[in-house]
């Protein structure tokens, strides 16, 4: 990608009513602009965080057993009339009719329309277990949306939802999920700690949310210490028993603030050991049950004959809300600081003098040498000043910045800068490339 063809609508300062530095960064790189409250537009270096984020999102699920559907984003008042959940929900669903005056909602979460699906197509046991995911724009109308897209109306989200026969087979489907989604952050370059949460309006009396820590956190969260720092699960064997996993990390105290026991805090933590945050949930899974099979008539043939409603779970991630949750939890004064894995571009390639027919030539040869390496790289080819560029790389937060001038060029070197610890060589442009992985 050449800049002087692209878009990236950078700007000096954040307007006023941006709070937080997510908000404020995202809006200073040129990554979202706001169409109304609470609803953005995703602009091009946006868009490509946001879509490998749901890459790797998708890629975890997949390897967990989940199969991809994709609701509707505007769903039947009825089926949330059936679940007994249309007037429980409150004044965040938004509420709309047809032209034939049919009640429409436009979808804050999908249960109901998943457990509509299985129901009209799974019938025996047989078919038992099924996980199914989603990743879709959902709706909360939120009385205050603030925050950026942290606290948004409209977010993109991935839920899923498994179906079991029983409790023990959903637990396991729990737990999946639950490893899946340790090996999920930690792909995107995040430590989350999962903690005892409560349920809310989606039900079911076992739940988690997967938090990560940040100084301007939504709220208040009290964990071990040990949990920040235990490495993922990484590769496991999915049909095996998965509460090993579960147990090591939920044996140790972890809690949001709404779920914090002072007292058990303090008995089961030694005060070496006790972490006292600010944490932003980037995940959240449940366990409920026969909450919506039962009134929704989800049932299957079991072993015996005999019909009985399924037991379900749903397990969420904010995936454009993972955006602004990495952008809290890396970030400097400079502008933001993104994982590899999640960067709008893999490197930069700055040509500090364009027309220089030398300078020219070695910032085509480094940029398709890139190219190739599938480092999906950026080549500043403007007419910028040098600090105005080096300012706007590390702004947008590209990991390798190659800076290509004819000063360096004439000593037979370039600099590379690593964006996230600052560490700037000057090297052939064969060994820089190496450096970066070219």
């Amino acid at each position: 990608m050449r800049l002087s063809r692209y878009f990236i609508p950078t700007l000096r300062e954040a307007p006023s009513d941006a709070q937080i530095v997510s908000h404020q960064l995202m809006l200073r790189a040129g990554m979202i602009r706001q169409e109304a409250a609470g609803i953005y537009a995703w602009l091009p270096i946006g868009l490509r965080v946001l879509k490998k984020i749901e890459q790797i999102v998708r890629e975890e699920m997949d390897r967990a057993g989940a199969i991809e559907v994709l609701m509707p984003t505007l769903q039947l008042a009825d089926l949330w009339r059936e679940s007994g959940r249309y007037d429980d929900y409150g004044d965040e669903m938004l509420r709309i009719k047809d032209r034939h005056e049919r009640d429409l909602l436009y979808g804050p979460t999908a249960e109901e329309v998943i457990t509509e699906i299985f129901r009209a197509h799974v019938k025996s046991y047989k078919d038992l277990p099924k996980n199914f995911y989603n990743i879709q724009w959902k709706f909360r109308d939120e009385r205050r949306p603030r925050f950026g897209v942290m606290r948004g109306r409209e977010f993109l989200m991935k839920d899923a939802y498994s179906f079991d026969l029983d409790e023990a087979a959903a637990r396991r489907a729990y737990n999946r999920m639950f490893v899946a989604y340790l090996n999920t952050f930690a792909r995107l370059g995040l430590k989350a700690v999962p903690m005892r949460a409560d349920p809310g309006p989606i039900g079911g009396d076992l739940s988690h949310e997967f938090i990560i820590l940040a100084d301007t956190g939504e709220s208040q969260v009290f964990c071990h210490r040990d949990l920040v720092e235990m490495p993922p699960p990484g590769d496991v064997d999915w049909d095996g028993d998965l509460q090993p996993i579960v147990d090591q990390r939920t044996a140790l105290y972890a809690a949001t603030e709404d779920m914090h026991e002072a007292e058990r805090f303090e008995a089961e933590v030694s005060p070496d050991d006790r972490l006292s945050a600010r944490g932003i949930e980037v995940g959240h899974i449940f366990y409920f049950g026969e909450k919506y099979s039962r009134p929704m008539r989800a049932v299957v043939t079991g072993p015996d004959g005999q019909e009985r409603p399924i037991h379900g779970g749903s397990y969420g991630i904010g995936v454009s809300r993972l955006v602004g949750g990495i952008i809290e939890a890396s970030h400097d004064d400079a502008g933001i600081v993104w994982p590899d894995a999640v960067a709008p571009f893999g490197a930069v390639v700055i040509n500090l003098r364009p027309g220089d027919s030398a300078v020219d030539l070695a910032c085509e040869e480094a940029y398709a040498a890139l190219k190739a390496a599938g480092k999906d790289p950026l080549l500043d080819d403007t007419d910028e000043r040098p600090g105005a560029k080096f300012a706007a790389m590390d702004l947008i937060g590209v990991p390798w910045q190659l800076i290509v001038g004819p000063k360096g060029l004439a000593e037979g070197k370039v600099e590379i800068k690593r964006r996230s610890t600052g560490e700037r060589q000057s090297l052939p442009l064969a060994e820089a490339l190496q450096v970066i992985g070219a």
